[in-house]
């Protein structure tokens, strides 16, 4: 690769490679430590003299902007400082815009590894340590091995259709999804499908209705797209349907496994959200984000397997099944919408890598990924177990869990006024990370309480970070 210096005309050949150099490195484009090419390499891709660029490396080096080493060559001097870069300049076209975006808040973005607690009770994370890498491993090789197969072109906005065929069987198969590969759309995540549907069906001013309590990135896209967003309140049986104000356009849920909740939407809440969806000729987005672990009672209809009108759309993600670093996900899109949102995903990155694609192709259809969910949901199921117990017992006094069948994290309300910023200072010192319910609301006064994540903790865990939990409680009285 060739570093770029310009030389104009033939004057000043050694002083404006010298200018050039300085530049760069000052400016920080060759950074501290970053290898110049040889002299005799960098002058025949110049057409310059070795002696040329020869006497530019001897001032740079007199400078104290490069070190000789001998036998390795020359490199930036580690000490350099780079100049600061200047400010945005004045009268920026669309400075409004630009500040809307820039004001806005990215919620539950994940700690840094140095920032994080050795405990962590957050939510949304699945157990790295149990990510099937020999499988995967695997399943990354064939998916390079097609790649030697392929056009070098590029691929469906759709998704590969080894995929999006995989994925109908497997939701067909876990959820009792009704479709078939052609109303599936690959996704970077369910936050891109999210970003799909609002493209093709939010106008500013719009309105849309969101869970309250609920998932704050989901309400932060739709207000980004200019929708104005109301916040129906949610109870045991899930949304009130009946608040979904006239004229809403998009109604946004998580029923299997309300988030951050955790407790599943009543038949009769879903009969009822269907009905009013219709009226109002709504489109439901259902994310079905975390309902592949199922722990007791029985399973429920999903909101597209109920709908015969055409209203849902279904969003799943493969973040919580196997890992967020992948960005896999999928929408399955009811008709008056599909060609929409495909147009729109075209136009906005074109295609999901397509390794990827064939990679979890393969992992589904040789029965890995059924494998990795059975293997993680006796874990999940441990740790559920253990935390329902101590919060059944010893800290019993302080808070109470909301029933949840399914997912990997409950939530658990507190049963006196508990000072939580206290609480969760008191608990990093401690090397616990806790996470409180505060965030998720938006439109009225949040309960107290913590949103437990299981994910991420190991099972040996939970008691040690419970017992310190329990003692900085009593010394809270």
């Amino acid at each position: 690769m060739e570093l770029h210096v310009v030389i104009d005309g033939n004057k000043d050949l050694t002083g404006q490679l010298y200018r050039q150099l300085k530049e760069a490195i000052r400016s920080g484009r060759l950074a501290p430590g970053e290898k110049l090419p040889p002299s005799r390499l960098l002058a025949e891709q110049l057409s310059l003299s070795r002696k040329t660029v020869a006497e530019a490396y001897a001032r740079l080096t007199y400078d104290k902007l490069l070190v000789g080493r001998v036998g390795s060559g020359t490199f930036v001097g580690e000490g350099v400082q780079a100049k600061t870069p200047p400010g945005p300049g004045p009268g920026l076209a669309g400075p409004a815009v630009t500040e809307h975006w820039r004001s806005m808040k990215t919620p539950l973005r994940h700690p840094a590894p140095a920032g994080s607690s050795r405990y962590e009770y957050i939510g949304g994370a699945p157990a790295s340590g149990l990510f099937p890498h020999a499988d995967w491993r695997r399943c990354v090789l064939y998916a390079l091995r097609q790649g030697t197969r392929s056009r070098g072109l590029y691929g469906d906005a759709e998704g590969l259709p080894a995929l999006r065929d995989a994925t109908a069987r497997h939701v067909a198969f876990s959820r009792g999804v009704r479709c078939t590969m052609s109303d599936i759309i690959v996704t970077n995540g369910a936050q891109q499908a999210l970003d799909l549907v609002a493209r093709v069906l939010i106008e500013p001013g719009c309105t849309v209705a969101v869970e309250e309590p609920g998932y704050p990135p989901a309400r932060q896209l739709l207000a980004a797209q200019g929708a104005r967003v109301v916040g129906i309140p949610v109870d045991a049986e899930g949304l009130l349907v009946e608040q979904i104000p006239d004229g809403t356009r998009l109604i946004y849920v998580t029923p299997a496994h309300q988030f951050p909740l955790g407790m599943p939407m009543s038949v009769r809440r879903r009969e009822a959200l269907l009905a009013r969806a219709q009226a109002l000729g709504a489109i439901i987005l259902e994310d079905d984000y975390d309902s592949e672990f199922r722990y007791e009672g029985r399973p429920t209809d999903s909101l597209q397997s109920m709908d015969s009108h055409g209203t849902v759309a279904f969003v799943g993600t493969f973040s919580k099944t196997l890992s967020p670093e992948l960005r896999l996900g999928y929408l399955i899109a009811p008709p008056a919408i599909l060609q929409a949102v495909s147009t729109a995903k075209h136009l906005s990155d074109w295609h999901t890598a397509t390794p990827a694609q064939w990679a979890l192709a393969k992992f589904i259809g040789d029965g890995d990924l059924l494998k990795h969910i059975r293997r993680c949901h006796a874990i999940y199921a441990e740790r559920r177990e253990r935390i329902m117990h101590r919060f059944g017992s010893e800290l019993s006094a302080w808070f109470d869990l909301v029933p949840a069948s399914a997912g990997i994290h409950m939530a658990a309300l507190a049963k006196r006024p508990i000072d939580m910023d206290t609480l969760l200072k008191l608990a990093r010192r401690v090397d616990v990370g806790l996470y409180t319910l505060e965030g998720f609301y938006h439109d009225c006064v949040p309960l107290q309480g913590l949103m437990l994540g299981y994910g991420a903790i190991d099972s040996a865990d939970i008691d040690p970070s419970l017992d310190r939990l329990r003692d900085i409680l009593t010394q809270m009285g």
